[in-house]
């Protein structure tokens, strides 16, 4: 990669990483379903007017609306709203990959090869150490809110898959449109009426950024650079500066909001990461194929195993990366979340 692409990469993975603070921050001012709902109103207006019609069909639109942004990301919004501290959510949403490869293998037929199961296997211990480091302060509800997120997050890359969109930005942009109206009406029915009119009427300049910042930057800078960069570079290329998203998001928690890691959750951070970079970056076997294939765009060899050798499938790392979309941290929540009035616990 050229050096502007490295940084590019990298840039990506900050704004990505310092998301989850942003969103920590934003829940101080939005009830969670009606924030997640104003992140894609934000994310399509205007720019659904400006990157042209779609360039898939409606069915892959819709499916990764509803199931990345009404399901993927409400939970995450409740998750963290709940009491997950926002630098081990940047963590344990990296096991979306390991979902990515499970529903991959069930729906796609790409069946995963002895080192990727590795991979996943220490990524799962990985999130078994976590859960019991956040079972230790009272926060396992919204730990398994987070895993749920991930799960979605993971089925949402296979159909990003089945829908091969040819401009990442525009197909973002116009999935972007699908999850406004099912949040906004979630939000009203489960928060209601009277608290998002409070959260809206006491909107402030700082409010308007972070909508801003969630709905621009993540949203539409994040991914059409993404998909800018996937486009001129093997996937397997770029997909491991996503890695860098939870190094950011930690950083940035402790920084910002003073979070500090335990030994137990660095612990599961590298189990996490390790086998998050295993499960994504080895090769996959078609279902009834001998040969392994390594990540769509790698350049690897098709290694004949027994007497055939099969054609191989793309990765999953084709389908849409991101960061929004992981250690648990010892210190407790700020007093402003502690405190906030009416959040779900």
């Amino acid at each position: 990669m050229r050096p502007a692409h490295v940084c590019l990469a990298v840039l990506v993975a900050a704004v990505w990483g310092v998301n989850f603070v942003v969103i920590e921050v934003g829940l101080d001012h939005f009830p969670p379903l009606l924030f997640s709902a104003l992140r894609f109103l934000v994310a399509a207006l205007p720019a659904v007017f400006f990157v042209g019609p779609p360039k898939v069909a409606w069915k892959w639109i819709l499916g990764v609306g509803l199931v990345l942004g009404v399901a993927k990301f409400g939970l995450l919004f409740i998750g963290m709203d709940a009491g997950m501290p926002a630098g081990i959510s940047s963590l344990v949403l990296q096991i979306q990959a390991v979902f990515t490869a499970v529903f991959a293998f069930a729906l796609l037929g790409e069946r995963p090869g002895s080192v990727r199961l590795l991979g996943m296997i220490i990524a799962l211990t990985g999130i078994g150490v976590a859960a019991v480091d956040e079972g230790g302060s009272g926060t396992l509800m919204a730990f398994a809110l987070l895993i749920a997120a991930a799960a979605c997050w993971g089925a949402s890359n296979v159909l990003t898959r089945k829908a091969s969109p040819p401009d990442a930005l525009n197909f973002m942009v116009w999935v972007s449109t699908v999850p406004v109206l099912p949040l906004l009406g979630l939000s009203l029915l489960f928060e209601g009426s009277s608290r998002d009119l409070e959260a809206l009427g006491s909107l402030d300049w700082q409010g308007v950024g972070i909508i801003v910042y969630v709905a621009w930057i993540t949203t539409v800078f994040g991914f059409g650079a993404w998909g800018y960069l996937l486009r001129r570079h093997p996937a397997s290329t770029v997909a491991p500066f996503s890695l860098l998203v939870p190094v950011f998001g930690m950083s940035a928690a402790a920084l910002v909001l003073g979070e500090s890691v335990s030994g137990l959750g660095w612990c599961a951070a590298a189990l996490l990461v390790g086998g998050v970079g295993l499960t994504s970056f080895a090769g996959v076997r078609p279902r009834g194929s001998g040969a392994e294939v390594g990540p769509r765009g790698s350049g690897a060899e098709v290694k004949p195993r027994g007497s055939g050798a099969g054609t191989g499938t793309p990765s999953p790392y084709r389908a849409v990366q991101a960061a929004e979309p992981l250690p648990r941290t010892t210190a407790s929540r700020t007093p402003s979340t502690a405190s906030r009035p009416g959040a779900p616990r």
